[in-house]
C-alpha cells in the first residue's frame, strides 16, 4: 500500500526516561509524543513489544501476541488505584542504563500485587473491559498465561525441558496445571491487559495528535515460546520436539561462519493446509496495535538459510523456498491491505525485490550503508523512490556520529562529505537532511541522532551477547530548540503530519 509522506523518530519504550529503571508507558512516553507533535513529527517507530525470552532483546519473545509486562506503567496504574503510592516513591530514578536484574526484582513484584488487587476489587465498567479482554483474545491468551506460568513454575526453563507429559500437552495434564496454577494465570491476564489498556491508551494519543506508530515483526519466533510449544505442529520438530532445522544467514564477508539464530522454522506445507491462518492472526493482531509494519528479513518468505539443528554454524546450510506470493495473497485477502514495509537489507536476490514490488511493499534503505563502493549508493537518496523507507541508521547500527568516529572508513568519510558537504552541527545532522529530502516516503532518525550522541548510546550490536538494550536517554535532553529544527525540516522537505481519524474512547481500552 503507498505510504503518505511523513517523518519521524525510532524509541524504543524501553529507552524512554521513566521512572522505575526502565522506559514505559506513563508519563514519559506522554512527554515524548508531545514533543514529537511540536517537532512536527508524523511517525513515532518502536521494536517489538513482546516479552522477552532469553536475553533483553525485543527480537527473541516468548510469545508472538503478549506484551512485555516490564513496560507497564507503576505510575498510570497508581493513578487507577491498583498500586499504593508508596511503592511509586522507592521507584529508582529517571536516569541512567538499565539494570534488568534490578527491574526484574523490583517492578515485576509490585505489578503482581497490583494484579491481585485488580482481580479482588474491580468492579463496572473496569471489570466488564477485563472481562472482554480475556474473552477476545482467548485465542492466544490462555495458551500463553498457562505457558508462562509453566515456565516460572520450572525455573524460566525452556518448555522442552518440563515433564514430558507437559512438553507434549497431554489433555489431562493440562487440565491438572490449569486448576493447580489457576491463580497464577489469572494475575498474569490482568497483566496483559494492564499493558494493553496502557498501549492502545498511548496510541489514542498519538492519533490525537497525528502521530502514526510503526511496529516491527521479527519473521521468526522463538523455541522457548508459547507459539511453538501451543502449535508444534506448524514447525518443524522431531519426534523428541526438538528442532529439526533452524534459521539464520550464511557467511559473509562480515562473518565467515554466517549467524545461526537458532529459531525452530515453519513448517510451511502445514500452514499451507491452513490457509496461513497463524500468520493471518498474527500480522491482523499487528496492525490493531500498530499503524504501519515493518517486516524483519523479508528475504525468508521467499528464501531462507535452512541449517541443520546438529550444525554449529550456519556454514552447513542451503537455500529453501518459502511461501512467497500465496502467503501475501492470503493476508491480503483477509486484512483487506498490506501496510507493511521490507527490511530488505544487505545481499538481497532479484526475486525478494520482485515479491516486494509484486505487492507493493516498500523497501529499506540506510544512509549509513551508502558511501562504500559503487555497489553500496543504492541506499542514498539520488538512487531511492517513493516505495522506500530511509533511515539514517537502524537499532542495529551504531549511532551516525559512533560510526562516523569509530567505524567509518576514510574512504567512506570522504564520500559522504563529498556528498553532503561541510555540516557545522555534525553528520548526524547532515544526515537527518539528507534522509528528509530524499523521495523516500517515510523518512526515520533514531532519536540518538537526533540527541547527536555518539557509540555510547549505540543500542544494540548484532552478534553481541551482552551489552544491549541498555541505553535510555536523559531527561530534558529533548528540548524546544531541537523540536523547531524538526519542524522546520519537516515543513520545507513537505513531511508535516497527516490527520488520523481519532477513534472514539470506546474503540480504545482508555
Amino acid at each position: 500500500m503507498p505510504f503518505p509522506r511523513l517523518t519521524g523518530i525510532l524509541l524504543h519504550p524501553s529507552s524512554l526516561p521513566s521512572r522505575g529503571g526502565i522506559g514505559d508507558f506513563g508519563p514519559a512516553a506522554y512527554e515524548f509524543l508531545d514533543f514529537l507533535a511540536s517537532a512536527r513529527q508524523g511517525l513515532w517507530q518502536v521494536l517489538p513489544l513482546g516479552p522477552p525470552a532469553n536475553g533483553n532483546s525485543p527480537y527473541s519473545s516468548t510469545s508472538a501476541f503478549a506484551g512485555n509486562p516490564l513496560l507497564v506503567s507503576l505510575e498510570r496504574l497508581a493513578e487507577r488505584g491498583w498500586v499504593d503510592a508508596s511503592h511509586l516513591r522507592g521507584l529508582s530514578s529517571s536516569a541512567g542504563t538499565i539494570d534488568y536484574d534490578q527491574v526484574h526484582e523490583h517492578k515485576l513484584p509490585v505489578l503482581n500485587e497490583a494484579a491481585r488487587k485488580f482481580l479482588d476489587s474491580a468492579a463496572g465498567a473496569t471489570k466488564s473491559r477485563f472481562e472482554g479482554f480475556c474473552v477476545e483474545n482467548e485465542w492466544w491468551l490462555e495458551d500463553f498465561v498457562l505457558y508462562d506460568a509453566l515456565r516460572n513454575r520450572y525455573d524460566k526453563k525452556c518448555w522442552n525441558a518440563w515433564p514430558l507429559e507437559l512438553a507434549r500437552r497431554d489433555p489431562g495434564a493440562l487440565q491438572n496445571a490449569r486448576t493447580e496454577l489457576a491463580s497464577e494465570m489469572a494475575v498474569r491476564r490482568v497483566i496483559q491487559f494492564f499493558f494493553f489498556e496502557q498501549w492502545h491508551a498511548l496510541r489514542l494519543y498519538c492519533a490525537q495528535k497525528s502521530i502514526r506508530v510503526v511496529g516491527d515483526i521479527a519473521i521468526f519466533v522463538d523455541y522457548d515460546s508459547a507459539d511453538v510449544w501451543a502449535n508444534r505442529e506448524l514447525f518443524r520438530l522431531k519426534d523428541d520436539l526438538e528442532p529439526e532445522a533452524v534459521s539464520g544467514v550464511p557467511p559473509d564477508a562480515f562473518s565467515a561462519t554466517g549467524q545461526r539464530w537458532g529459531n525452530p522454522l515453519y513448517d510451511w506445507n502445514a500452514m499451507r493446509s491452513e490457509s496461513y491462518k497463524w500468520w493471518v492472526q498474527r500480522l491482523r493482531w499487528a496492525t490493531q496495535t500498530c499503524d504501519f509494519i515493518r517486516l524483519d528479513h523479508f528475504r525468508g518468505f521467499s528464501q531462507f538459510w535452512e541449517i541443520p539443528a546438529s550444525e554449529p554454524t550456519a556454514i552447513h546450510g542451503r537455500w529453501v523456498d518459502g511461501p512467497k506470493d500465496e502467503l501475501f495473497n492470503e493476508l491480503r485477502k483477509e486484512l483487506g491491505g498490506l501496510p507493511f514495509f521490507a527490511e530488505d537489507l544487505g545481499y538481497i536476490t532479484a526475486d525478494v525485490h520482485e515479491l516486494r514490488e509484486r505487492h507493493h511493499i516498500p523497501g529499506m534503505a540506510v544512509l549509513q550503508f551508502g558511501f562504500g563502493d559503487v555497489g553500496a549508493h543504492m541506499y542514498l537518496p539520488h538512487r531511492l523512490t517513493p516505495d522506500r523507507v530511509v533511515y539514517t541508521g537502524t537499532h542495529d547500527n551504531d549511532t551516525t556520529l559512533g560510526w562516523w568516529n569509530s567505524s567509518a572508513t576514510e574512504y567512506e568519510r570522504q564520500a559522504a562529505r563529498a556528498y553532503v558537504g561541510h555540516c557545522e552541527e555534525g553528520i548526524n545532522w547532515a544526515f537527518i537532511r539528507a534522509a528528509q529530502a530524499s523521495v523516500a516516503s517515510l523518512s526515520v532518525v533514531p532519536v540518538q541522532d537526533v540527541l547527536g550522541l555518539g557509540s555510547e548510546a549505540r543500542l544494540n550490536t548484532p552478534s553481541v551477547k551482552t551489552g544491549n538494550y541498555l541505553w535510555r536517554y536523559q531527561p530534558g535532553s529533548l528540548t524546544p530548540n531541537l523540536a523547531e529544527r524538526l519542524a522546520n525540516l519537516a515543513e520545507v522537505t513537505d513531511r508535516l503530519p497527516q490527520p488520523i481519524s481519532v477513534p472514539s474512547s470506546e474503540d480504545f481500552i482508555a
